[in-house]
């Protein structure tokens, strides 16, 4: 428990000293609005399993068998096909903005029925459906599951995930997605995460440089840029050059406390107001053992088991911290530290604090 207070205080430690927000790139903390990328998917067939296919009571996949031999001039009953050798699955894949025909996208491969292992498997050639519906990429290729998995004898070894693979490079690009960066005379700014200062610090940044482009953050996402004639006839240029102008996002004051894990993180600009922490633990132990009564000789009773059950309780010694006015993070992590917290309980101070109004952050629990 102490390795895990440890190692909770050390990364705390390690937010508190980095808390000035370094200057970043606009290109990534922003992107151009109208250059996005398209989410693709596609039902299809992996071959060439060692018997770690779907089971013959996988119907979807016996039928999906028999309608792929029968495009062949193969017809046979789906009832009468073993598929061990054979899994369904379902294709996924990012299509990124600007892909032309013939570029090549990675997918994800992964099983849709009982099939124990992908591993060794190829993806029959598969097509790929946006949400419009339409065919926007076709797959096919060997996967590469990153993993191994054996058994024989009753046992057994594996490693990692063996019922998803990937296939780099494994779809073509059969259909472009038109991208429009400019409208109305006019690029868009858009912020990955939603902050009325940062939006207002990156028109001020692309004002300093461009000032030409009369920059105007429309919102707390949204920052426009406008083109003249210069800009209008080398746009990509002009991308380029806002991509790299570096600003100084701000950040909200914000705790995240992961109940699973045990993960506590702690933004630089989390401040207390002046409170007290007194942490204890109490801890109460029971041991149960079974314990055999013997009748006394010629009593004419009989032997009985029964159990007997210590009760122990014990309770760390309080202790009682202080904190300042405008405690910063790196304050916080000493005072805690001399609690010595675990996670667990470091969770449960930072809900108290945040419920008595001393702590001024966002608490989210994950």
């Amino acid at each position: 428990m102490k390795r895990k207070a440890m190692l909770a205080v050390g990364l705390l430690v390690c937010a508190a000293l980095t808390s000035a927000a370094p200057d970043v790139r606009l290109k990534d903390i922003a992107q151009v609005h109208g250059a996005r990328g398209n989410q693709l998917i596609g039902y299809g067939l992996v071959v060439g399993l060692e018997g770690t296919g779907d089971s013959k009571g996988t119907l979807f996949t016996t039928q999906s068998v028999a309608n792929m031999l029968q495009r062949f001039g193969i017809t046979v009953p789906a009832g009468q096909m073993k598929v061990k050798n054979i899994a369904a699955v379902m294709v996924t894949a990012d299509l990124p903005p600007f892909a032309r025909e013939g570029s090549r996208i990675d997918v994800t491969v992964s099983s849709i029925g009982d099939a124990r292992s992908l591993q060794g498997g190829t993806l029959l050639q598969t097509p790929l459906m946006g949400a419009d519906g339409n065919v926007y990429a076709v797959a096919q290729g060997a996967i590469s599951v990153g993993g191994f998995g054996a058994a024989s004898g009753g046992s057994s070894q594996q490693k990692n995930h063996l019922t998803v693979g990937r296939i780099p490079a494994g779809a073509i690009v059969e259909r472009e997605v038109p991208a429009r960066v400019v409208r109305d005379d006019s690029i868009l700014i858009t912020l990955n995460t939603p902050d009325f200062t940062t939006a207002a610090r990156v028109a001020s940044a692309i004002r300093q440089k461009f000032p030409q482009t009369l920059p105007r953050a429309l919102d707390a996402s949204t920052v426009r840029v406008e083109l003249s004639g210069e800009e209008r006839e080398d746009v990509v240029t002009l991308i380029a050059a806002l991509q790299e102008i570096t600003v100084q996002p701000d950040t909200p004051a914000r705790v995240i406390l992961n109940e699973r894990t045990g993960t506590v993180v702690l933004g630089g600009n989390v401040t207390l107001s002046p409170a007290a922490v007194a942490h204890g633990n109490l801890t109460i132990r029971i041991d149960a053992k079974p314990q055999v009564s013997q009748p006394a000789p010629l009593s004419g009773g009989s032997t009985v088991t029964t159990t007997r059950r210590d009760v122990r309780v014990t309770e760390q010694a309080e202790r009682l911290v202080a904190l300042p006015e405008a405690v910063t993070v790196e304050q916080l992590v000493k005072a805690l530290n001399l609690l010595g917290v675990s996670p667990r309980d470091l969770m449960s101070i930072l809900q108290a604090l945040r419920a008595a109004g001393a702590l001024h952050a966002e608490v989210e629990v994950q």
